[in-house]
């Protein structure tokens, strides 16, 4: 018998005639339904820019006179059209755009609410780990809170002798309350359950804060942290036009003195448009790091 014959001898006797062969079936391809994507843009962006239309066509029409006191849209179109179009031209130290101008507050606003995000959870987790400490120390807290923004420049200036470390501490000392605030609340509103498992596993404090604490308190932590970044960009803006520098609060104070109201008008959408930003952005990472949880 041949080589090849017994080859197909061999395969006859391994593989019966009556064998069938399955195929697994591909997992079909997820489609994407761009026909609800865009309903659900629809939903989400329309109303808002049907609304600008509006507001934008009644400003045109009260400010269109020439005896009006406030500049019409598409006067400041006209007047400000490189701010709008050239945010980031650089022309010299204070002939900058307002792309630039916000930069540098954004600068100075890491720097306060970080510093107040990261003293504010610490302060927060202690006070609420204790009762008495959160009926001595809440009163205060809510009576700090209350100073206006403008209110401790004076003293950040006395003591630090400089516009920057000045505006700095005005950020930092306005965000930091509604931070401990939520931060002790979430902290006291933690299941006796967790406190237990944390006992039966011998939990240290450090452990228990960053296994326990920190997951189980971060719905409030995060509303505070909301807040907070607002808080903190209202007080940039309020602290620049006093301190001065190349910020976006400074332009609009220089606007004033000039006269030059379109320019205050477009800093002012900047303001918004950012601010809106860093509450999206805080609330973003706040749903990834709750999975989606709230605090009510």
């Amino acid at each position: 018998m041949s080589a090849l014959a017994k080859n197909e001898t061999i395969k006859a006797a391994v593989v019966p005639k009556t064998a069938t062969i399955v195929h697994l079936a591909k997992k079909p391809a997820r489609k994407i339904d761009l026909q609800l994507l865009l309903v659900a843009a629809a939903r989400n962006i329309l109303p808002p820019l049907i609304v600008l239309a509006i507001i934008l066509g009644l400003w045109q029409i009260l400010c269109s006179s020439p005896n009006a006191s406030l500049p019409s849209p598409h006067q400041v179109w006209q007047e400000s059209y490189d701010l709008i179009a050239y945010p980031f031209f650089n022309y010299g130290s204070q002939d900058i755009g307002l792309g630039w101008r916000v930069l540098v507050s954004l600068q100075r606003v890491a720097y306060g609410f970080g510093l107040a995000a990261v003293i504010g959870i610490v302060i927060g987790a202690v006070i609420g780990q204790s009762v008495w400490a959160m009926r001595g120390l809440d009163p205060i807290f809510q009576v700090l809170r209350t100073v206006p923004p403008l209110a401790w420049l004076p003293l950040s200036l006395a003591a630090f002798q400089d516009s920057n470390p000045s505006a700095i501490f005005v950020i930092f000392i306005t965000s930091i309350w509604p931070v401990i605030i939520n931060t002790a609340v979430g902290v006291r509103n933690i299941p006796q359950d967790y406190r237990n498992v944390a006992e039966v596993l011998r939990l240290n404090q450090f452990e228990f804060f960053f296994k326990i604490m920190l997951p189980s308190a971060a719905p409030y932590i995060f509303t505070g942290l909301r807040i907070g970044v607002g808080l903190s960009w209202l007080a940039i803006v309020a602290a620049e036009m006093l301190t001065g520098g190349v910020g976006i609060g400074f332009f609009i104070w220089d606007a004033w003195n000039s006269s030059r109201l379109p320019d205050i008008i477009v800093a002012l959408a900047y303001i918004g448009v950012v601010g809106f930003a860093l509450d999206k952005l805080v609330s973003a990472i706040g749903k990834i790091v709750t999975r989606g949880a709230s605090a009510n």
